[in-house]
């Protein structure tokens, strides 16, 4: 039980250090810092930097091996259908 309490702990730990999020925090800062200082530019940066981390986030959560099974399914099935509308234009 205190091997899964340990591996729990890694787990939040990790994510708590993850990419994403010191990207968010790196944006927030600049932000913040932008507005206190009042420079435009660390503003627009701050405001870059959070809104490809949230963009990050939301690609990683999406679950692509689904997304492209579902893209193959519906290749197949829209060139069978292009298949048989050439077959029934043959026939007559």
């Amino acid at each position: 039980m205190d091997k899964d309490k340990e591996k729990q702990e890694i787990s939040l730990i990790g994510r708590l250090f993850s990419l994403e999020a010191l990207l968010l925090l790196m944006g927030l800062f600049s932000l913040v810092s932008g507005i206190m200082s009042g420079k435009v530019i660390q503003i627009f940066w701050g405001v870059m930097i959070v809104g490809g981390a949230v963009v990050l986030y939301f690609v990683k959560k999406k679950d692509w091996k689904k997304h492209w099974e579902d893209q193959d399914r519906l290749r197949q099935a829209h060139e069978e259908r292009i298949r048989r509308e050439r077959d029934e234009r043959k026939e007559p």
